[in-house]
């Protein structure tokens, strides 16, 4: 009985490893499970990996794309404004520095005095001068009737505004009436002003004797409103008439005269154009005097001076002084 016991012990001692032996060679162990969850959590973690990457290289080329393409619309719009750049310098050199000087460089086949080409078929010549042209020696001036284009008469700047007197004017109004040119006055007009304030001023301060040519009006300045203007300028002009007995003369530019005095009231005005570096003046109405040119070369004057022709005889140009 006790052998068997122990016999019996032995082989239920002998079972149990081979029944573990089996039943670990059918299951995975635990361990081995646990590490099959660790390399599925891995793997997606590597393709999240992947995909953060490549959506982060698609970002990346995007933004080249973006930068690239910005760059080429930045580079076409550098060469675009460089280009219109050059183009506007070389229209505004052009203009300023080429046109008015070609004018003054080319051949001369008509009348040429005063460093210039004078404009055929007028006979009578004159100048404009203000302070710009300094002390002016006028017996020089005068001294050219004996020369092929003789200068007849001057104008002067007088007043500009309601309260600015041309310092030079004085002098120059007095010297001229001694050498005996014909001589007259010009009051540079402020549009901004009042106009009456300005006609005053002008009269207070210019005393014309009879044989004088009749006041300038000179107007140049943009107004800010058309109609008030042409107002404005009636009343200046009507209060000369009234205090002087002549009619006043208009001075504007070419455009100025088109644009902004084309009511008929101002035709009924001599008329004094400004147009420069033609060789006619094209203004289709009736004028009077043209200032053709700002760089005349004249003796007895420093500087360059403007030039002007009257259409018409010298006798003609008498029926527009004070009387």
């Amino acid at each position: 009985m006790t052998k068997s016991t122990v016999r019996t012990t032995t082989i239920r001692v002998n079972d149990k490893p081979r029944a573990s032996a089996k039943s670990s060679a059918r299951k995975p162990s635990a361990k081995g499970k646990t590490l099959s969850e660790r390399e599925k959590r891995r793997l997606a973690k590597a393709k999240s990996k992947s995909k953060e990457a490549a959506k982060r290289k698609a970002l990346r080329s995007k933004a080249r794309a973006r930068a690239w393409k910005r760059f080429r619309e930045s580079s076409t719009m550098h060469w675009l404004l460089t280009a219109i750049g050059a183009l506007a310098l070389l229209i505004f050199f052009y203009c300023f520095f080429i046109r008015p000087y070609s004018f003054r460089w080319r051949p001369c086949y008509g009348a040429k005095g005063y460093g210039v080409c004078l404009p055929l078929n007028y006979k009578v010549h004159g100048i404009d001068v203000s302070h710009y042209q300094g002390d002016i020696q006028w017996e020089e001036v005068k001294a050219t009737e004996s020369q092929e284009y003789p200068i007849r008469f001057v104008f002067m700047k007088a007043t500009e505004g309601g309260d600015h007197k041309d310092h030079r004017f004085d002098e120059n109004f007095a010297r001229v009436a001694q050498v005996g040119l014909l001589r007259g006055a010009y009051h540079f007009y402020n549009p901004n002003s009042n106009p009456v304030r300005q006609a005053e001023f002008f009269i207070s301060q210019v005393q014309l004797q009879p044989g004088d040519l009749a006041p300038v009006l000179d107007i140049e300045r943009k107004p800010r409103d058309k109609a008030q203007l042409q107002t404005d300028l009636l009343v200046f002009l009507r209060r000369l008439e009234q205090h002087y007995g002549v009619k006043p003369i208009i001075y504007t530019s070419y455009k100025y005269k088109l644009r902004y005095l084309d009511a008929p009231e101002f035709d009924t005005y001599p008329l004094w154009i400004a147009h420069y570096y033609v060789d006619e003046l094209s203004y289709g109405g009736k004028w009077h005097f043209w200032q053709h040119t700002d760089y005349g070369t004249v003796p007895g004057i420093d500087v360059s001076v403007d030039l002007n022709v009257f259409n018409g005889t010298l006798s003609e140009l008498k029926r527009y002084t004070v009387k």
